[in-house]
C-alpha cells in the first residue's frame, strides 16, 4: 500500500453520479508497479452497463450545469486546481507508482495537469459569439455558442493525469457532463483527481470514472450511446480509427490525438549543444513512452559524426531505475510486452545494417526496463524509422540537403510533432510551413503547453487541445436569423 499524506485519495471503486460504487462486472483485477512488479490494491472493474448509467446521470447533471454562469463554473475549476496543487506529493506518487516514472517528472506531470484546468477556468468566461453584419435592413444576424453535450473521454496510460484534465476541464468549462474511460493499466491517477474534484464542490453526475479491463465493451457502451454527442481519445492510430468509425453510426463529433513519428531536424549550422539538450528531453522523458517524443533524429552529414558523440555523452548519464529512487531519470516501460515491442525494432534495425552505440538490451532491474539506445547507420527501409518506437531509442539518420530533410521528415502517416534546429531564420520558416506536422519546435525540445493548441494532421488526428482553441471542440456554433426588426 502506498504511504499517502491522505490514503483517502488512494481508490479502488468507480466514482459515477458523486459515489464510490464497484463495478458492475462483479471482478476485480490487480494495478500492478511497472518497477517492482508489486501489486499496488485491487481494482473493482465496470462494463457497459455502468457506462449506461453514468452517461443518464451526465445527461441529467448537464442540464442544470450548462445553466449556471461561466463566473461559478470557473470558480468551482479553480478550486479543483487549488486542491490538485495541495495534493502535489500524493498525486505525484499514485502516478509513479502505476505508471513508472520518475517522482520529478510525475510532478511535473501533476503541474502540467492542473495548470489545464486552471486554464480553461479562465477560458469558461471567454466563450464568445459573434453579431454578423446582415445582408437584409430587417435581419439582425447572431451566433452564440452552447455546450455540445455529454462528452466521453478515453486515456491512455503514459500521462494518467494530464490527459485526463485536458480533456475534461474545457468539457466542464463550457457546461458538458463527461464520463472516462482511464487505462485499465493508471486508473488510480483518474480516481484521485475525481475525488478532489468532488471535494471541490462539482455537482453529482458531471464527472464520472468508469474503469474495466474489457477496453472494447466499455469503448463500444460509449460510442453506442445515443445521449454521448463528443468522444475525445488519445491512444494509437488503429484503436482511434476503429473509434471513429463506431462513432460514425450516431455522427458523433470526435477529437483523435493520435501516434507520432516525430522527425528531430539538425542542421549545420545549428547549436549542437542545444541540439543535444532539446534531443535528451524529448527522446528519454517518460522513458521515450510520449506521442510527440523524438521518434527519427536527422541529422546534417557534416555534423552527423560529432552530435552523435555528444549525444551518447549525454545519454550516459541517464539512470535507468525505480521511479521512486532519488535520482533516477529513467523509469521502466509499462510492460514487459512494450519492452519486446521496442527491442523487436531494435534488432530489425540492427539486421538491416544499424549500428548499435549504446544500450539496445534489457536490464538486470526488470523485464520491464530497457537501457536508453542509440543507433546510427539507420536507413528509411528500416521498421524503426517507419514505426512509432514508444521506447528509450534514438535511431540517427544522416542527409545532405535541405530537400532530403524534408522529404525524409514528410515521410510518414503521421503528423503530430516535429523538431527543428537552425540558425537560419529563412528555413525556419520554409520548414514550419512545410513540415506536415500539427506542432513544430524550432529550437527546442519540450513543446507542449496548457496555452499552447496540442494536437495532429494526417493519420495524428483531428482537433486541438489547450489553448483558446481548446475549447471550441466542446461547443456548437448556434446562428440565430432575427427578422422583422
Amino acid at each position: 500500500m502506498l504511504s499517502l499524506n491522505d490514503p483517502l485519495l488512494l481508490k479502488t471503486q468507480l466514482f459515477i453520479n458523486g459515489e464510490w460504487v464497484d463495478g458492475g462486472s462483479g471482478s476485480s483485477f490487480p494495478i500492478v508497479d511497472p518497477a517492482t512488479g508489486l501489486q499496488i490494491c485491487e481494482m473493482t472493474s465496470g462494463n457497459k452497463n455502468d457506462v449506461n448509467f453514468a452517461v443518464h446521470c451526465a445527461q441529467n447533471a448537464m442540464q442544470k450545469w450548462r445553466q449556471t454562469t461561466a463566473k461559478n463554473r470557473a470558480e468551482i475549476l479553480k478550486h479543483w486546481y487549488a486542491l490538485v496543487m495541495e495534493n502535489i506529493d500524493d498525486l505525484a506518487l499514485i502516478l509513479s507508482a502505476e505508471q513508472g516514472k520518475p517522482i520529478a517528472e510525475a510532478k511535473g506531470e501533476i503541474q502540467y495537469g492542473a495548470a489545464y484546468i486552471e486554464w480553461f477556468a479562465e477560458e469558461a468566461k471567454r466563450v464568445y459569439g459573434d453579431i454578423i453584419p446582415s445582408n437584409n435592413a430587417n435581419q439582425r444576424l447572431l451566433t452564440i455558442k452552447q455546450p455540445i453535450g455529454v462528452v466521453a473521454a478515453i486515456t491512455p496510460w503514459n500521462f494518467p493525469n494530464a490527459m485526463i484534465t485536458r480533456k475534461v476541464a474545457p468539457a466542464l468549462a463550457a457546461g458538458c457532463a463527461v464520463v472516462v474511460k482511464p487505462a485499465e493499466a493508471t486508473p488510480l491517477s483518474a480516481l484521485a483527481l475525481a475525488e478532489l474534484a468532488r471535494r471541490a464542490g462539482l455537482p453529482k453526475g458531471l464527472f464520472s470514472i468508469v474503469v474495466g479491463v474489457d477496453a472494447i465493451e466499455i469503448g463500444k457502451a460509449l460510442t453506442d450511446h445515443s445521449l454521448v454527442r463528443k468522444l475525445s481519445f488519445t491512444g494509437s492510430t488503429k484503436v482511434g480509427k476503429l473509434l471513429i468509425k463506431q462513432c460514425a453510426d450516431s455522427v458523433k463529433k470526435t477529437s483523435m490525438e493520435l501516434g507520432g513519428n516525430a522527425p528531430f531536424i539538425v542542421f549545420e549550422d545549428a547549436d549542437i549543444d542545444k541540439a543535444v539538450q532539446g534531443a535528451m528531453a524529448s527522446k528519454f522523458r517518460n522513458a521515450g513512452q510520449t506521442c510527440v517524443c523524438a521518434n527519427r533524429f536527422l541529422v546534417h552529414s557534416s555534423i552527423y559524426q560529432e552530435f552523435t558523440d555528444k549525444f551518447v555523452e549525454q545519454a550516459k548519464k541517464l539512470k535507468v531505475g525505480n521511479g521512486a529512487k532519488e535520482n533516477v531519470t529513467v523509469g521502466p516501460l509499462i510492460n514487459a510486452s512494450a519492452v519486446q515491442n521496442v527491442h523487436s525494432l531494435v534488432l530489425d534495425a540492427q539486421k538491416n545494417g544499424a549500428i548499435k552505440v549504446m544500450g539496445g538490451e534489457a536490464t538486470e532491474l526488470g523485464e520491464n526496463f530497457y537501457l536508453p539506445t542509440i543507433l546510427t547507420h539507420v536507413t528509411p527501409a528500416m521498421r524503426i524509422f517507419n514505426e512509432e518506437i514508444f521506447g528509450p531509442v534514438a535511431p540517427i539518420v544522416a542527409f545532405d540537403t535541405e530537400e532530403q530533410a524534408l522529404e525524409l521528415a514528410n515521410a510518414t502517416e503521421a503528423g503530430l510533432a516535429s523538431y527543428l534546429y537552425t540558425q537560419n531564420y529563412a528555413r525556419i520558416w520554409r520548414f514550419s510551413e512545410n513540415l506536415e506536422n500539427g506542432i513544430v519546435g524550432v529550437n527546442e525540445g519540450i513543446i507542449s503547453s496548457e496555452v499552447a493548441p496540442f494536437g495532429g494532421i494526417k493519420e495524428s488526428g483531428n482537433g486541438r487541445e489547450g489553448s483558446k482553441y481548446g475549447i471550441d471542440d466542446y461547443v456548437e456554433i448556434k446562428y440565430v436569423c432575427m427578422g422583422g426588426i
